[in-house]
C-alpha cells in the first residue's frame, strides 16, 4: 500500500501536512532529527539538490541549520530553534528561510503517532503571515515536501 501525503491549508497562515509511514515512531523521529539520516532524505533528489550541511542541537533551546541546493557555495538555508523536544512523539521548532529573512519565522509542530507499528506524521506549520505562506506555496514547497516525504518513506522502510 502506497502512503500518500496530504496538505491542507487550514487558515490564511496555516498548512497541515500528514503522512503515514510503515515503521515505528522512534525510527521516523530519528530520521527527522539525526543529521546522518536527514542527509539521506531531506532534499528533493529530482531537483538535483542535496543537503550538504546539517547541524542540529536537539534540545529545548537548541538550534539547527540545514544548508542545501546544487552549489555548496550558494546554499539555500533553513535554520531555527527547538522549543519542544519529546521523543518519539512530538517536536516543535521555529523555521526561518534565510534568503527571505524579512518574511519571519514559521512555527512547525511535528507529531509522530504510532499505531500497530505504523506512524502518522502530522506537520502543523504556522507561518508569520498570509503572504509568507502564499510565497512558500508559490515556491513549489508542496511538491518538494511530497517528494522528500516519499524519500523519507523509503528510508523508514529500510530502517524498520
Amino acid at each position: 500500500m502506497r502512503n500518500e501525503t496530504t496538505a491542507e491549508r487550514t487558515s490564511d497562515r496555516e498548512l497541515v501536512v500528514t503522512r503515514m509511514f510503515n515503521g515505528p515512531a522512534h525510527i521516523v523521529f530519528d530520521a527527522w532529527t539525526k543529521p546522518e539520516l536527514l542527509k539521506r532524505w531531506w532534499a528533493p533528489k529530482s531537483l538535483g539538490v542535496s543537503l550538504f550541511e546539517c547541524e542540529s542541537d536537539l534540545r529545548v533551546g537548541g538550534t539547527y541549520r540545514y544548508a542545501f541546493g546544487r552549489d555548496p557555495k550558494k546554499p539555500e538555508v533553513f535554520s531555527g530553534r527547538y522549543t519542544e523536544v519529546s521523543p518519539p512523539s512530538r517536536l516543535v521548532l521555529t523555521q526561518l528561510y534565510e534568503r527571505m529573512r524579512n518574511a519571519g519565522e514559521a512555527v512547525v509542530t511535528a507529531t509522530f503517532e504510532e499505531n500497530q507499528g505504523r506512524t502518522r506524521l502530522t506537520l502543523h506549520q504556522l507561518f508569520p503571515s498570509k503572504e509568507a505562506l502564499d510565497g512558500a506555496i508559490a515556491s513549489g514547497m508542496e511538491h518538494g515536501m511530497r517528494e522528500t516525504l516519499d524519500q523519507l518513506d523509503a528510508l523508514v522502510a529500510l530502517l524498520s
